[in-house]
C-alpha cells in the first residue's frame, strides 16, 4: 500500500521537477549566457529571482498539496 502510494504520487512529483527543473535551469543558463539576462540590471536581477523563486514555490506548494491529501 505505501509503496503503491509513493509510485503513485511522489514519483511523478519527482520526475516533474527533476526533469522539469533541468529544462528551466538550462534554459536560465543559456538566457544568462547568451547576454539576454544582464545580471548587473536591477529589473533584471528581480525578474531572474521572480523565476527560480516561482519554481521553488509551486514545488513546494505541490508538495504541500500531496501530502495534505495523502496524509491529513
Amino acid at each position: 500500500m505505501i509503496l503503491q502510494s509513493i509510485i503513485q504520487t511522489w514519483l511523478p512529483f519527482i520526475y516533474l521537477y527533476v526533469v522539469g527543473g533541468l529544462f528551466f535551469f538550462v534554459g536560465i543558463y543559456i538566457i544568462i549566457k547568451s547576454d539576454s539576462l544582464n545580471l548587473k540590471k536591477k529589473q533584471h536581477r528581480f525578474w531572474l529571482r521572480v523565476l527560480i523563486g516561482g519554481f521553488f514555490f509551486f514545488m513546494f506548494l505541490h508538495a504541500f498539496l500531496i501530502i495534505s491529501a495523502l496524509y491529513l
